[in-house]
């Protein structure tokens, strides 16, 4: 198989320059040579770990929404490195920094990222590892379906409601997109997705149901479309339960009920980790990756 030549450079956090210290967060992946056609890619860690460690204050959700900046700049321009340079000081100066260039053989954009991914980035795994639950294991799966669509990099994400709102509210939407005007028609469609959980507690939930109302009018106003707002959820099976299992098999099963319920009421979309798969097929077919 004829191997793609690439080029390929990491995003570092350098909380302390004095120090020096850094951690890698990111890779940029493209094409190399004149007939590259600026294909470019960009992919950040999910674990934030590292980060955290080294700076105690780190503003996580600004480096996480860096990722979707850095991908629209690379689409939207011929991929160099300056372009993401001047992106990355003019949002946190000297914190980030980006490595010289380097070349490499891919078999393929996908592949090569995911094994750059694994050499520069992401913490080794250890043999015990704590399994992700709740709203975090559900916004990783959204994630990684979305990822594997191909269309992740065109979504937005961490949406701020206070936009759609009214400033405070400190609600961010996981992600969502603009449905083209072929298949949304002339008033236009925006789906939002956002990662609820229904074990433990439904205050989630609740808070989505609450601010539905706010944000669709909101979507009408600002962008002049439509809102569906889905609320991905884990299945009830997958809700555990404690030392009185009949008992709080009960209480869990109505809790869950409860938290669907409401969100329904406020015509919000619920929906299960296992549809992930084809709503990220929809949102391929939609956006023409």
């Amino acid at each position: 198989m004829e191997r793609l030549a690439c080029e390929f450079f990491l995003i570092r956090y350098v909380p302390d320059v004095v120090k020096g210290e850094f951690t890698n967060i990111g890779v940029v992946l493209r094409k190399a040579g004149p007939s590259a056609g600026g294909a470019a890619a960009v992919r950040f860690t999910r674990d934030w770990s590292r980060v955290r460690c080294m700076d105690a204050d780190a503003d996580v959700g600004l480096l996480e929404s860096l990722e979707g900046e850095i991908a629209a700049r690379l689409r939207s321009d011929t991929g160099e490195t300056k372009l993401v340079m001047e992106l990355l000081s003019d949002t946190l100066s000297n914190a980030l920094q980006v490595t010289p260039v380097k070349a490499c053989l891919a078999e393929s954009m996908a592949a090569e990222m995911e094994q750059l991914m694994r050499m520069y980035v992401e913490p080794l795994k250890v043999k015990v590892e704590r399994k992700r639950t709740g709203r975090a294991a559900i916004a990783g799966a959204m994630r990684t379906e979305f990822e594997r669509a191909g269309v992740w990099g065109l979504m937005r994400k961490r949406i701020a409601a206070a936009t759609y709102t009214r400033a405070g509210d400190p609600m961010r939407i996981d992600c969502g997109y603009r449905v083209g005007v072929e298949q949304a028609g002339a008033d236009g469609l925006i789906r939002m997705f956002q990662a609820v959980s229904l074990e433990g507690d439904v205050e989630t939930a609740k808070v989505l149901a609450y601010s539905a109302p706010q944000l669709r009018d909101g979507v009408a106003r600002v962008e002049r479309a439509r809102l569906e707002l889905t609320a991905v959820v884990e299945p009830l099976r997958l809700v555990s339960f404690g030392k009185d299992a009949e008992e709080d098999a009960d209480e869990a099963t109505e809790r869950y009920r409860f938290g669907v319920e409401a969100m329904e009421r406020q015509e919000i979309r619920v929906m299960t980790v296992n549809d992930l798969a084809r709503m990220a097929e929809t949102a391929r077919a939609e956006l023409r990756v």
